[in-house]
């Protein structure tokens, strides 16, 4: 392998302040193809009929696989911290019915 490819690249992220300020949400849907994986992050009202999209990443396999490490790495570093996530009762989730 040559030298070029050993040193690691800095990438340098960009975070404007709209983005900065996130979206909060407290459903996730999930699909995938077999070539990428779509996240959509919903924000469900209390009782509301409706609830919107907020956000869609559209991501590969290989990186969907990251983002679960990611994530698992996480939580068990906030837990340590922290304790453990209290994820409530054992509940059905929500029927999501077709949206666009």
């Amino acid at each position: 392998m040559s030298e070029q490819r050993r040193k690691e690249i800095k990438i340098q992220i960009q975070l404007d302040e709209e983005t900065a300020q996130g979206v909060y949400s407290n459903l996730a849907v999930v699909n995938h193809s077999d070539a990428e994986f779509t996240l959509d992050f919903i924000f469900v009202q209390p009782q509301a009929p409706r609830a919107k999209v907020r956000s869609r990443i559209i991501t590969s396999p290989k990186h969907a696989r990251r983002l679960i490490a990611a994530l698992e790495d996480n939580v068990r570093k906030y837990e340590q911290k922290y304790g453990p996530v209290d994820e409530g009762p054992k509940t059905a989730a929500p029927e999501v019915g077709d949206y666009h």
